[in-house]
């Protein structure tokens, strides 16, 4: 999935056990696209904020190869998958 040219987030999960309704340890793909860099993080890197509009709903994160503090457009999709792994949400006015 890819929210925007040069970033792109997807969920990789594993879980201990297959019988389990847990997802377990979740980590998000992401790219920079400051430097190209490609790297996981787990939700508690990530940020979403739910807004009123589709102007106003977006993750953020801070690239940890630059430093760049990124922040894109979130769909439908992309905030299914962040709120089912767990990253913080933040619902605005």
């Amino acid at each position: 999935m890819s929210p925007t040219s040069g970033t792109s987030v997807s969920s990789a999960s594993s879980s201990s056990s297959s019988s389990s309704a847990s997802w377990g340890d979740v980590s998000f793909k992401a790219a920079c696209p400051d430097c190209g860099a490609r790297f996981e993080l787990d939700a508690g890197a990530l940020r979403l904020v739910i807004g009123g509009s589709r102007r106003t709903t977006f993750y953020s994160f801070t690239c940890p190869q630059c430093g760049a503090s990124v922040r894109k457009p979130a769909g439908e999709r992309i905030v299914e998958l962040l709120t089912g792994g767990g990253v913080s949400t933040l619902r605005s006015l």
